[in-house]
């Protein structure tokens, strides 16, 4: 090798971006002691337990959710037991007024955000009333096409950074998400605008069936918010006091027009991708052992009965309650006035136009 190309060599080699692994942020250890309290959340002890309640409730609503899929009753489902904490714990650093672009996995999210139950429900049985938001609930319709959400929700934070509204916008994908193109304009986006944005990764580990190390050489998703000059952060995702002190963290960032922050969760989802999926053909029982300890509700649990915040007689009410929620919303899914190809056509306008009037009598 010529001098000269030792040279240039060694110039290069000292431009080169170094990139050091991160720590993700934990609060909890498996066993519910604080292990980092400093990052520990001011949360009152009815926040604590509303907290479990929501993760229990939810919990139990995606169990009966499965049973309602292989019933028929639902249309598409996609399982969330396992990353409660990433979920639960996000929403509940927002405010109302914080704007939730969902992907279809985050029906938990937008419910406790304020979406009935029930339209959730006429989402998956594919009902267009499913995605009549009510006036005042700040979500937008689970969308199914990979990462297109990402978009949706740059495009809101613009909105809000323009009329000058301390508000911030948060959306959800999966580590599948982090590798369309839609991500990487959205980050870039709202770096050079400097938006009031929450990028949520759930890392789970798959992109459907592909393992994460086989569709990335980045070190992290976190470390993807570098080159698109936004603040990136890894959490525990099945930690909800971690995700919570991220995410609260992060939006406040935002409303100080501070900018965006992109926040990986590592988290795994116990169940299927999908109730089409057979997880038994990538996962391996050795791997979902190791996950087993980690689960979000055992680790707040014990954390809450140290505290003398939680026992079972408590837990038993949350899971009845969300039986009986459940319950309540699919028997108002199912009784919903069914679609007709008319109704459609004029649910999509506040007027209809005339030549769409004239298409419907072919329908009547």
């Amino acid at each position: 090798m010529s001098n000269a190309v030792k040279d240039l060599q060694k110039q290069t080699d000292s431009h080169v971006v170094k990139v050091e692994p991160v720590t993700p942020l934990s609060i909890l250890s498996p066993d519910g002691d604080v292990i980092n309290e400093s990052a520990m959340p001011d949360l009152s002890n009815d926040q604590l337990r509303e907290l479990m309640r929501r993760m229990v409730f939810t919990r139990t609503w995606d169990e009966r959710a499965v049973n309602l899929g292989r019933q028929g009753r639902l249309g598409f489902y996609a399982p969330v037991s396992g990353q409660e904490a990433s979920m639960i714990g996000s929403e509940f650093a927002l405010n109302k007024e914080d704007f939730i672009c969902p992907g279809y996995r985050d029906m938990p999210q937008i419910v406790w955000h304020g979406l009935p139950m029930y339209q959730a429900f006429l989402y998956s049985r594919g009902h267009q009333h499913g995605g009549q938001i009510p006036e005042g609930v700040n979500v937008l319709m689970p969308q199914i096409i990979i990462g297109a959400q990402i978009l949706h929700a740059t495009g809101v934070a613009m909105a809000f950074k323009k009329r000058g509204e301390k508000r911030v916008a948060i959306t959800y994908t999966g580590d599948g998400g982090s590798s369309e193109g839609d991500f990487y304009e959205g980050l870039n986006f709202a770096g050079s605008f400097k938006l009031p944005v929450v990028y949520v990764v759930q890392n789970n580990g798959y992109a459907i069936t592909t393992p994460f190390a086989k569709q990335t050489a980045a070190m992290s998703v976190a470390h993807k918010a570098v080159a698109a000059g936004i603040q990136g952060v890894q959490v525990d995702g099945m930690d909800v006091l971690a995700v919570y002190k991220a995410v609260s963290d992060a939006a406040e960032r935002g409303r100080n027009g501070e900018g965006a922050t992109l926040i990986e969760a590592l988290t795994y989802r116990f169940k299927p991708h999908s109730m089409a999926d057979d997880t038994t053909k990538y996962r391996t029982k050795e791997e979902e052992g190791e996950w087993e300890p980690k689960d979000p509700l055992n680790r707040f649990r014990k954390f809450l009965t140290k505290k003398g915040l939680w026992n079972e007689e408590e837990e038993a009410r949350v899971k009845e309650e969300a039986k009986a929620a459940v319950a309540e919303a699919i028997k108002k899914a199912e009784e919903t006035e069914k679609m007709t190809v008319a109704g459609l056509i004029d649910s999509m306008f506040e007027t209809t136009p005339q030549y769409l009037e004239e298409q419907k009598s072919q329908f009547a």
